[in-house]
């Protein structure tokens, strides 16, 4: 069974810390095993002070880290420290040393400076809230940072952007691990979006819209229902009544990406679960999700996650 391990520091918000165990928690395979173990620990498996009005025993001190699979660090009050000074306070720059080569890590919000602090994140993408960017960008700057993305996958090591990208960000590691039908059931028992990927944009401030202001709910509906058809931004804007001008600028403060760039990934969301689900031939599943021919599909599913129609069904076939 993979191992995950979270590390809670002083000051850690009670939220992120729930994260690991309730997502990870509750993925089970078609039989109903649990997927995952979830334990916590803090440096010392002394009490934590969290962020809030109370502090949480743990069962575990920082040497189960090296027993870990993937090791998750929810954001801390405290790292306001680590912001400010770039150094890696010694309790936890020695719990990260325990971690082995390889091992998976997550950070999730500001956590995002702990990995920077401790080398991982060079030369590497990584995410973080968006409040803290800048800073973050003057401090590391062999950081590859995306100021404004939910988060980031680069291989061994993930973050994510504010608390509700580090659900984002779970969801996104069970389905790399297990398909989409495994996460998309975490999602169910969660009820949380089943998926926003990575590179959509955070929901930085922007001003409310005005009460007259159409949204572009209602027209992503009804286009995912029709992905199988030739879809033109001309037939989206119509649906939502609205000028080709008008409905871009509206579906993308809304969704955080253009409706060409929308389209194309829900229809390889379509195609992952079709791949997975079904017995279709590769050219009936291009047709199905509306990518015409499978050359297509293979063009637009090895950008989205490096692999062909052939090695991702072989991979996560239900």
């Amino acid at each position: 069974m993979h191992r995950v391990v979270v590390l809670a520091l002083d000051g850690v918000i009670p939220f992120e810390l729930s994260l690991a165990s309730r997502l990870f928690g509750v993925a089970v395979d078609a039989e109903g095993r649990h997927l995952y173990e979830v334990l916590t620990c803090s440096p010392d498996g002394g009490p934590v002070r969290t962020g809030a009005d109370f502090s949480i025993s743990v069962e575990h001190d920082a040497s189960v880290l090296a027993t870990a699979d993937t090791v998750v660090i929810p954001a801390s009050e405290t790292f306001a420290e680590i912001v400010d000074s770039a150094a890696l306070p010694a309790p936890v720059a020695e719990a990260l040393a325990v971690i082995r080569p390889g091992t998976r890590i997550v950070g999730i919000c500001l956590s995002t400076y702990v990995l920077a602090a401790a080398g991982l994140l060079d030369g590497k993408g990584a995410a973080t809230h968006w409040c803290h960017a800048d800073r973050f960008q003057r401090l590391y700057p062999h950081v590859a940072l995306e100021p404004d993305v939910l988060f980031v996958d680069a291989g061994r090591v993930l973050t994510s952007a504010g608390a509700a990208a580090g659900i984002d960000l779970i969801l996104h590691l069970v389905r790399r691990d297990h398909g989409s039908g495994v996460a998309n059931h975490v999602a169910r028992r969660c009820v949380v979006p089943p998926q926003r990927e990575g590179g959509q944009a955070q929901y930085v401030e922007r001003p409310v819209p005005h009460s007259a202001d159409t949204g572009t709910s209602a027209t992503r509906a009804w286009a995912l229902d029709r992905l199988h058809e030739p879809l033109q931004l001309t037939d989206l804007a119509r649906h939502a009544g609205m000028s080709r001008r008008t409905f871009t600028r509206h579906f993308r403060a809304e969704v955080g990406l253009s409706p060409g760039q929308w389209l194309t990934q829900q229809r390889v969301d379509l195609a992952r679960h079709l791949l997975e689900s079904s017995d279709l031939p590769v050219t009936r599943v291009a047709e199905r999700v509306g990518f015409g021919t499978d050359t297509t599909l293979r063009q637009h599913l090895h950008a989205a996650i490096g692999v062909s129609p052939g090695a991702y069904r072989r991979t996560f076939r239900a």
